[in-house]
């Protein structure tokens, strides 16, 4: 996840609006938002969340890093598309401008959430990665499996191999 991007040309206070929605998240601290073009919705990178709050200044997203998979930025698009762990839909926000630093929190946030992390292939250029994250609101430790097109949990092979990575990596954290 490579993020080129020139500054961002603004920066400034978060809409009011935005404020009054996530009053009550008092150990989440703003790290950067950024206006989605397509639905003037408002992306907030928080220390340990992202949200989006709508233009009626409804939280309409409220997911902790630890289900962030990734991120990929479109410079051409000035686009930011997010993967999540749990197999929802990616999200897509377009950022015009460059005058946001979602895409580099988003980038450190998922980051700081991994503790350790495996990467298995399979035949047929099949992947999956086993890995320990922390929700960096709690401090609990987290274990996801993340398999890539094409592999099926059922597969003997892929639970083999995924089980022992898994166990490998719990052991090093204390999980077992």
């Amino acid at each position: 996840m490579a993020f080129a991007r020139r500054r961002p040309a603004r920066t400034g206070a978060l809409p009011g609006q935005v404020r009054v929605a996530l009053h009550d998240r008092t150990r989440e601290k703003v790290l950067s938002w950024g206006v989605d073009a397509g639905s003037g919705a408002v992306v907030v990178a928080g220390t340990h969340h992202v949200f989006v709050v709508d233009v009626e200044g409804s939280i309409v997203l409220d997911r902790p890093w630890h289900l962030v998979d990734g991120g990929t930025w479109d410079a051409d698009e000035e686009a930011l598309t997010v993967s999540w762990v749990d197999g929802a839909p990616d999200t897509r926000w377009v950022f015009r401008d460059g005058a946001t630093f979602v895409p580099e929190t988003l980038r450190e946030r998922v980051q700081a959430s991994v503790v350790l992390a495996e990467s298995l292939r399979f035949r047929g250029r099949r992947t999956a990665r086993v890995v320990i994250r922390q929700d960096l609101a709690s401090g609990e430790l987290v274990a996801q499996t993340l398999l890539g097109p094409g592999v099926r949990a059922a597969d003997p092979e892929v639970r083999h191999a995924t089980e022992e990575a898994m166990a490998r990596l719990r052991e090093q954290v204390g999980l077992t």
